[in-house]
């Protein structure tokens, strides 16, 4: 074993890329439908690394690989957050700012434990915050903040076990109580309605009766008529055939409201009307709500429905479309091949890393990353290269574009980033930290380790389910979501989902908080591991 370990301290590339594959392999088993994912690349460069240093043989990763993994990764996530991002912050502040305010709560109980009860050093003591809120951007920056990466990672390595389980025993508590929410969204229908009403209901009247929630995308006047878009200032005559919709309860409000159903569909009549799944490739359109786009005045058309991954939406008019999103637009047959040209419709360009803004992006938040920050005791510190590149992404991928140079990457393209990324981190920071966890276990220090991290994940749990439930009286099933968004852990988010059979409200919640809790989590350890 000597050998083999000898060669693979040797060949840093070939090392990196073998804890890379076969980390993802143990990653991808599953005990009761949960599984490590990405972290199980770190736990298995620290156990490759400690059985190598049992050899004497020092295997490490060169730290340049694990910066560069880092800042890539932080910058896709925020090209692909920044329009949600900053729409959250307008939408939800005040969830947003208490669970900030716990971030901060967590971290003062951490610093006080760790420093003054359990005597440990302070870049053990943030490495554990961000291990007990499981977040590998957090950890490097509680790493470069301290100057011990090594040892932030063993604080992480062994506090993060119980920050994954600890917030899906939240998560199940949110669900248990979620049977008796109010706000479960009834699933999407179309139904083709004939108006039985005398008084000629105006179409806008009728959607604003139902609270903007519904679409209405065809109307035919009379039994032979032409079929065309509806707009809000037409009238609803006697024996008109229109569609609507939207959520099951409201599409058969509007039918009660109007008439009855009819036995005809206008869907299957596509002479004049016709409807398309679009993918929305060009990325000037990302972070537009459905009205900016104003598709009546131009093209006489509709968006009744949105697909975002695999979620069903109604195009509403405040609706913020992303890049990758597939709209189902209703328009004349004439306009659709000008409408496809419109929204990109490209399965090619949205695998287009598009090298200059990653390039300008990455160099621009690894130069804020290395700005001086003046405290008031008068010395200085770095939000580091993770934060930096967060923060451009987050405002690249709001902006869209600059001219004519565009900010945004495709969302698949970002994803394939950023987990690259996160990997090529994981196995770095794992080969720093194996030489020291062994040393932990050995003098009995992870025990302090392992309780200062499950405090710092209850203050998170408790606090989180408390404040979300009862002061904001979030539905247990969003707040499961909410508490694996605010953890940043995919693994409570997976165990949320097959819970409920992916209920949307689950995927709300997370995606709620995440972009703020990634910042967040960062920019506290930063500060925690500088003190």
């Amino acid at each position: 074993m000597a050998t083999l370990f000898t060669f693979l301290a040797e060949e840093a590339v070939l090392t990196l890329f073998l804890l890379v594959g076969i980390g993802m392999a143990f990653g991808h088993i599953k005990v009761k439908g949960i599984s490590l994912g990405a972290a199980a690349v770190l736990f298995f460069a620290i156990i490759v690394s400690a059985w190598a240093q049992s050899y004497g043989v020092e295997i490490r990763i060169p730290p340049a690989f694990g910066t560069l993994g880092l800042a890539v990764f932080a910058f896709a996530i925020g090209i692909n957050s920044g329009a949600s991002f900053f729409h959250n912050i307008k939408t939800a502040l005040g969830p947003i700012l208490a669970t900030v305010a716990l971030y901060i709560v967590a971290a003062g109980a951490a610093y006080g434990l760790g420093m003054y009860v359990f005597d440990m050093d302070i870049a053990l003591i943030a490495g554990t915050f961000a291990g007990a809120l499981t977040n590998t951007p957090a950890l490097a920056a509680a790493g470069q903040a301290s100057g011990d990466p090594g040892l932030a990672t063993v604080g992480y390595s062994i506090a993060y076990l119980f920050g994954v389980i600890g917030m899906m025993i939240a998560a199940m508590a949110a669900l248990h109580h979620g049977k008796s929410d109010t706000d479960k969204p009834s699933p999407l229908a179309n139904r083709t309605i004939r108006v039985e009403r005398s008084d000629q209901p105006l179409v806008g009247d009728i959607f604003e009766m139902m609270g903007q929630k519904v679409t209405f995308s065809r109307i035919r006047r009379g039994e032979t008529g032409p079929i065309s878009k509806p707009a809000m200032s037409d009238s609803l005559n006697r024996d008109d055939l229109v569609t609507v919709v939207g959520p099951r309860e409201l599409v058969a409000r509007v039918a009660n409201e109007l008439g009855h159903g009819s036995s005809h569909s206008l869907m299957e009549d596509r002479s004049y009307l016709d409807f398309r799944r679009i993918t929305v490739s060009d990325p000037k359109l990302a972070g537009h709500t459905i009205a900016d786009l104003d598709m009546g005045n131009k093209f006489s058309a509709t968006i009744s429905r949105v697909r975002r991954g695999d979620i069903d939406m109604v195009g509403e008019p405040g609706l913020v479309l992303q890049q990758g999103d597939r709209v189902r637009v209703v328009a004349p047959t004439s306009k659709m091949r000008e409408i496809t040209k419109f929204f990109g419709d490209s399965a090619r360009g949205l695998s287009d890393i598009n090298p200059i803004a990653l390039g300008i992006g990455m160099a621009l938040g690894i130069l804020i990353g290395q700005v001086p920050i003046p405290t008031p005791s008068g010395t200085t510190f770095a939000i580091g290269s993770a934060a930096g590149t967060l923060i451009v992404g987050l405002i690249f991928g709001k902006i869209g574009r600059v001219g004519k140079i565009v900010t945004a990457i495709p969302y698949t393209a970002a994803m394939v980033l950023s987990e690259f990324g996160l990997l090529v981190f994981l196995a770095q920071a794992g080969t720093v930290a194996g030489g020291q966890i062994g040393e932990a276990f050995t003098s009995g220090s992870w025990l302090n380790i392992l309780l200062l991290g499950i405090v710092v994940t209850s203050i998170m749990a408790v606090g989180l389910y408390v404040v979300m439930r009862w002061m904001f009286h979030m539905g247990g099933t969003q707040l499961a979501g909410f508490l694996g968004g605010a953890q940043t852990q995919p693994a409570v988010l997976a165990f949320s989902n097959s819970r409920t059979n992916a209920d949307p409200r689950v995927a709300l919640g997370y995606a709620l908080i995440y972009p703020v809790a990634m910042i967040g989590k960062i920019l506290v350890a930063q500060i925690l591991g500088g003190l």
